[in-house]
């Protein structure tokens, strides 16, 4: 007989167990489920509630329990239904008829509210700590790479040089602010709903003040109805865990594209790479294309919890069971996909000879070339019709622009001068740029040092 069976005249069809049951994935819940209890078995004591003795009980017998889970020696019932269900028959089975006291004044959906809650917290804890890895990671590459000139680009397209520093610094800011939405994330977690009950609250003098701070929460719900139906904290778990792989992705596919022959920006460390079955001299980027792909099945999670959402009425309804698979496979995704990309990342070697020869194609101090012409009195529209002549005059000689002679420049504007040369060479278009934000060393660096404390903060 199932432990809310009293109402039934007759069991329910093994198709219903198993289709009902969330046991096989919501066991990762033990020790969550188990710690709340032990909270509210001790505020029930200490309330009066139910006899401290039994409650004394209770705590002896999940504490035994919590350690089993851990050990691996807890086998879990299906007929059971869920983590919360089990771990009081188990309960009941160890100590007997203080066993059935535990469940006064709880409802199992603020039970799972809580379970859920206490998992987010730690998940955004774990993926903070994840993600200060990499960002470190990132300043050391951006420290020893202070002076490296590359090409930066826009549609894919050579720009403008920039340093190997601030290309790593701009990951750095976004993964700094994917670290923000998970402490935004934590902060939406952090709210204790035990004592919502079903979705009315309870008529026991329950201390929801006392379970919080045996539980380490820092706020209690607002409202009972909310608080059991209130599943926003996994969607901006998801949210930001989305963003995150996002960002990861952007970076695979820029490491993809460098380790290609045609870029050969980077050689990839032989532990971070695979071959092929039938082509010997292959040499893969899985690692990076894997998790480039797996950024699509974190955006099928946060659509997947989006959509169960969006239709349900207050207050707690069995679609929501749907909440943990989804919350469960992002976490599990983000963090292998977070752990082999760092480690992948401090092995990749960096071509600075190649990067410094393509940031010399391209036309790369075309935009200073217009630039010299502005500072010598020339309209910045007029200078830039003058540079684009100059570039079309190159293409069709197969020259650059520092090939060209002062003569040459002369004819297509009076105002150059000898010092153009070295105005248009990559490292002076580089430290020119000295304004915050900006790729210069010194602004880099400043960058980096904010860097530092900002990780440190």
């Amino acid at each position: 007989m199932k432990l809310w069976g009293g109402r039934f005249a007759k069991a329910t069809d093994n198709l219903v167990d198993d289709f009902h049951s969330s046991i096989s994935f919501d066991q990762r819940l033990a020790e969550q489920d188990i710690t709340g209890s032990i909270a509210h078995a001790t505020m029930l004591g200490e309330q009066g509630i139910i006899p401290q003795a039994d409650a004394d009980r209770i705590v002896e017998g999940l504490r035994g329990i919590l350690s089993d889970v851990q050990a691996g020696k807890i086998e879990w019932m299906v007929d059971a239904e869920d983590i919360h269900m089990n771990v009081e028959t188990i309960l009941t089975q160890r100590i007997g008829e203080a066993g059935k006291r535990l469940h006064t004044g709880r409802s199992r959906n603020d039970q799972v509210a809580l379970d859920v809650r206490m998992y987010a917290k730690l998940a955004c804890r774990e993926t903070e700590a994840m993600l200060n890895d990499l960002l470190d990671a990132l300043l050391v590459i951006a420290q020893e790479h202070l002076h490296t000139i590359m090409p930066g680009y826009t549609h894919l397209q050579k720009a403008q040089p920039i340093t190997l520093a601030h290309h790593m610094m701009a990951y750095f800011q976004m993964f700094l602010r994917d670290r923000r939405r998970f402490r935004h994330a934590y902060e939406a977690a952090d709210v204790m709903p035990l004592g919502s009950g079903a979705l009315a609250g309870t008529t026991y003098p329950l201390s929801r003040e006392r379970t919080a701070e045996l539980l380490g929460f820092s706020a209690i719900s607002q409202n009972s109805l909310d608080g059991v139906s209130d599943r926003d904290f996994l969607l901006e778990y998801l949210a930001a865990a989305s963003i995150c792989m996002m960002h990861l992705s952007r970076f695979c596919e820029e490491l993809i594209l460098w380790n290609t022959g045609e870029f050969r920006f980077v050689e990839m460390d032989d532990a971070y790479a695979t071959g092929s079955s039938i082509m010997p001299q292959k040499k893969n980027p899985d690692v990076a294309e894997l998790i480039r792909g797996k950024t699509g099945r974190v955006y099928g999670d946060l659509m997947a919890l989006l959509t169960v959402m969006k239709g349900i009425p207050l207050a707690y309804n069995k679609d929501m069971q749907e909440d943990k698979e989804a919350f469960f496979d992002a976490r599990d995704t983000l963090v292998k996909g977070l752990t082999v990309f760092t480690a992948m990342l401090r092995t990749v070697t960096f071509r600075t000879d190649v990067m410094a020869r393509g940031a010399s194609g391209g036309f790369t101090n075309a935009t200073d070339c217009a630039d010299y012409l502005v500072k010598h009195g020339v309209a910045f529209r007029d200078a830039h019709k003058v540079v684009g002549e100059l570039v079309a005059h190159c293409l069709t000689e197969g020259k650059a622009l520092l090939d060209l002679s002062l003569a040459e420049l002369k004819a297509f504007h009076p105002a150059f001068e000898q010092d153009v040369f070295d105005d248009l060479s990559m490292l002076a278009c580089v430290e020119k740029r000295r304004i915050p934000g900006a790729p210069a060393p010194d602004m880099v660096q400043r960058a980096i040092d904010e860097g530092r404390r900002a990780l440190n903060g």
